[in-house]
């Protein structure tokens, strides 16, 4: 549109170059008087010899003194002026002669106008009649511009920015001098505003609404009565908050007057913390913008088209069910209020459907006329404004009559008019000019002009007449909702306060305002207590069964049988096997039990008593079937040299293996606690017909690197299960008194191993079913903890009270003696292969020392005497020594 613009600005400077070459030589002014150039400055004059075609110039007198003759000449086409064989001359009235001397002749001050008598927007029908009412009253009025009469010179521009050019061509090049422009239609005001600066004109505009029009670097000189579109958007806003909306979806046309207000509307909700979660917009078919707008649940939806426009969107609308309860609609107030019935053959939906669609629906509309009683500047009411509007339409149909609802916008534009010269008179009479004084070169004039609309505050006919600082109008915004078919007041919102005033008559479909969204409710999931108080009652019974085994086992730790089962190793069995059970009841407590601020101490919890519970249990067992695998299956010298078993390398086993442990939480502790982390589920629709959504979470126990301590803790507990399977499986057939229990030791690792490798990639895999996860963890360490203790222990009780070997050391050492002859049969045949290798070595040893007498005996002096007899007293006392020994 611009270098459209500019085109024709560059066709009206050629014309008037044109047409500068031909015209009338000047006239010079009268004695004791003077004539007034319009359009030309005193430099002009003096320099310029031809005058223009149709020029018009006037004589003035000075002082008392009158005009006798033309006051008035034209250039006419055969370049003379009218009227010369009459001479203009300036006289003092004598007034002996004439009578009393006539009213001082007003000076005419011209406006001119372009009023779309048809085209998109045929305003011009009821506002030219409106602004000549206004005319009309302001010229009577003694107290408003007394020396001075308004005349209006209009054209019809069609709404159309190429013919609206060719009238401001007409209006700026031919005489009179226009003071001001009044357009409507927002793009014709565009082509008025954007080139009057370059002629010095105030434009002043009764029609037109788009929000670029605000632009004041664009467009310096523009004011307008008509409120910019982007006024709707404050009270949208305000309609927001009061029903506690924080996110909407707008659909606009895509026009240059919805894209501002659209923008605008933008930065307006941004600045509220409201959120525009879907923008669509479209050319002509608004079907997929709807479908979009469905697809992305939007709820809250202003709409932004023309009246034709909003038919074919609601009948898409209809198709996509995006109507009723759950939806609230925004529209523009200014549609014909049956808009929506009328049939339209671009659209397949019955005025039924298109009624049911619309439902419900806002609008918002620019007060144009005062609700109130009050007389303003035209000491008129709104309703008495009405009635003279109607008597001058002659009865026309307010309906069919176009630009009836903006005539009271015309009507005050003229006022405002008025107004703001009547203020300019004294400041410019201070500096030695008159309003009559304007052209086109004179900018005074036009500050001045400027200066006194830009600050106009009057009562009008549609309201209170104020402009804001880009030029536009501040008023108040009705705002209305179509209820059974036809549209209700429920408020006002007054822009320039911030003040909204609600009837309370609102009514929804559903019970009240709908959500902004599919409202979604957060609900966490917990433990069935069900299943938590059963598992606790059998981790509960576990505790007690521990701890009668291990006063048991403290009891009696002094029978012989008891003391070849390393008590102390069994007693850390059973502490190690009790704080496993404790572990079961931290590992049930969620939400539902602790606040979320503790939930990490019950993470600690959790994490600790598991890891040292199965590092004493464990821990316990591994170490004895260890020493048994080490010492029964090495060679025979270094089985002798272990046969001595010292209790407290076991115990200094079992510290190592807790100390890794305990070092090995710490750091985890230290260098990534545990923090509680909420895990969110696909979200869920309740039963019945409710808009809300349920959001299902879950609370874990977590950090940052969950998977990488995991994957150390489950690696080196995996080995040590590993293992424990291998040395159990080793050791299976070696029987020892010195751990006497190191065959049900190897089955409790058997059922331990089996369970730990089997819960915890289970776990790992059900953590997102918080109840099959937790029945796999407890009843694996419930089971794991029973068999332990029922394999370890019952055998002892049950020995011990049957054979009641607690009475008396003495007899349990005999009983223990006998019964281990008696039903170890293997341990007895091992005795005696060792006993018969130890007499096999005596034999051995003797043999040598025979052989080692019989040597020295064939090496030494015969022991018979010569004559072969033997005396006594022959004998040496060293050779009877050798000889027994």
């Amino acid at each position: 549109m611009a270098p459209y613009f500019h085109s024709a600005l560059h066709l009206i400077r050629a014309l008037w170059t044109l047409v500068k070459s031909r015209g009338c030589a000047i006239i010079r002014p009268p004695r004791d008087g003077g004539i007034r150039y319009r359009g030309l400055t005193q430099e002009q004059i003096r320099s310029v010899h031809v005058l223009p075609l149709d020029y018009e110039i006037e004589y003035i007198c000075r002082g008392n003194r009158v005009i006798i003759g033309p006051n008035v000449r034209k250039c006419l086409p055969n370049g003379t002026w009218t009227d010369l064989t009459q001479r203009s001359k300036c006289y003092f009235p004598d007034t002996t002669l004439r009578g009393p001397s006539p009213p001082p002749c007003k000076k005419k001050l011209y406006i001119g106008a372009l009023f779309p008598m048809s085209g998109g927007w045929p305003g011009g029908q009821a506002c030219l009649p409106s602004a000549q009412m206004a005319l009309d009253l302001v010229n009577k009025r003694t107290d408003i511009l007394p020396e001075y009469e308004l005349e209006l010179i209009h054209y019809d521009s069609m709404c159309d920015p190429g013919e609206a050019t060719k009238l401001l061509y007409d209006l700026l090049y031919t005489e009179p001098i226009k003071m001001v422009l009044m357009p409507g239609c927002s793009s014709v005001s565009t082509l008025v505003a954007e080139a009057a600066r370059m002629w010095n004109l105030i434009v002043l505009s009764y029609g037109s609404s788009s929000p670029a029009l605000s632009n004041r670097q664009r467009f310096p000189t523009f004011f307008r009565t008509h409120p910019s579109a982007t006024l709707h958007n404050p009270t949208r806003v305000q309609l927001f908050q009061k029903w506690k909306w924080t996110k909407i979806a707008t659909i606009q046309q895509t026009t240059e007057v919805f894209t501002s207000t659209l923008d605008d509307l933008e930065a307006r909700t941004k600045e509220a913390g409201i959120e525009i979660s879907v923008r669509q917009s479209f050319l002509t078919d608004p079907a997929p913008a709807v479908k979009n707008l469905k697809r992305q649940d939007a709820r809250i939806i202003v709409g932004l088209f023309y009246e034709t426009e909003a038919r074919k969107v609601f009948c898409e609308v209809y198709k996509e069910k995006l109507y009723g309860k759950k939806y609230v609609w925004f529209l523009i107030g200014w549609y014909a209020d049956n808009w929506f019935k009328i049939k339209d053959p671009s659209i397949n939906c019955t005025v039924e459907q298109m009624t049911e669609a619309v439902e419900g629906h806002v609008t918002t509309e620019i007060v144009m006329l005062n609700p109130e009683t009050v007389r303003g500047a035209s000491n008129l009411t709104s309703q008495e404004f009405l009635n003279q509007l109607m008597s001058k339409l002659g009865g026309k149909n307010p309906e069919e009559t176009g630009g009836f609802q903006e005539a009271p916008l015309a009507y005050d534009a003229v006022w405002a008019l008025a107004l703001a010269l009547n203020k300019t008179v004294g400041p410019l009479k201070a500096k030695g000019r008159r309003l009559e004084d304007f052209n086109y070169n004179n900018r005074d004039i036009t500050a001045e002009i400027y200066r006194a609309l830009n600050t106009s505050s009057f009562e009008g006919v549609s309201g209170h007449v104020v402009f804001d600082a880009q030029g536009s109008r501040m008023a108040w915004t009705l705002i209305e909702q179509l209820q059974g078919g036809s549209y209700k007041k429920i408020g006002y919102f007054d822009s320039t306060k911030g003040n909204l005033s609600w009837y309370g008559n609102d009514r929804w479909i559903g019970p009240g305002p709908p959500a902004d969204q599919t409202v979604v409710i957060e609900e966490f999931r917990f433990l069935s207590q069900k299943l938590f108080v059963s598992v606790s009652v059998f981790a509960g019974l576990g505790i007690l069964l521990g701890i009668v085994c291990l006063t048991f086992n403290i009891y009696n730790s002094n029978v012989r049988y008891i003391q070849n089962s390393q008590p102390y190793l069994n007693n850390m069995t059973a502490v190690g096997c009790m704080m496993a059970l404790a572990a079961v009841f931290p590992l049930g407590l969620d939400g539902h039990h602790v606040h979320r601020k503790q939930f990490p101490v019950v993470c600690q919890f959790r994490l600790w008593l598991l890891g040292l519970g199965f590092s004493l249990a464990y821990g316990s067992m591994f170490t004895k079937i260890w020493w048994v695998h080490t010492v029964f299956t090495k060679k025979d010298d270094k089985k002798e040299k272990r046969k001595h078993l010292e209790p407290w390398k076991l115990y200094a086993t079992v510290g190592v293996l807790l100390v890794i442990d305990v070092l090995s939480l710490m750091i985890w502790q230290i260098v990534d606690p545990l923090h509680v982390t909420v895990e969110k589920f696909v979200r869920e629709a309740p039963k019945g017909d409710l808009d809300v959504l349920i959001q299902p979470l879950l609370e874990h126990c977590s950090s940052d690197k969950m998977n990488t301590w995991l994957g150390v803790v489950y690696g080196y507990k995996g080995l040590l299960l590993l293992l424990g399977i291998f040395l159990a499986y080793e050791t299976k057939s070696i029987s020892t008194e010195k751990i006497n229990d190191h065959r049900a030791v190897g089955m409790a690792i058997y059922n331990v191993s089996v369970l730990c490798m089997i819960t915890a990639p289970v776990t790992m895999i059900l953590s997102s079913q918080q109840d099959a996860s937790f029945a796999f963890a407890s009843l694996a360490i419930v089971f794991s903890v029973y068999i332990t203790l029922v394999v370890l222990f019952v055998p002892k009780m049950r020995r011990l009270i049957t054979r009641g070997e607690w009475q008396s050391d003495t007899q349990e050492t005999v009983k223990t003696q006998g019964s281990s002859t008696n039903n170890n049969d293997e341990e007895k045949s091992r005795q005696l292969e060792r006993e018969n290798k130890e007499l096999q070595k005596i034999i051995q040893e003797k043999e040598e020392r025979v052989s080692e007498l019989r040597n020295q005996l064939n090496h030494s002096t015969p022991l018979l005497p010569p004559d072969g007899k033997i005396s006594r007293n022959n004998c040496h006392t060293s050779r009877l020594q050798l000889l027994y020994k």
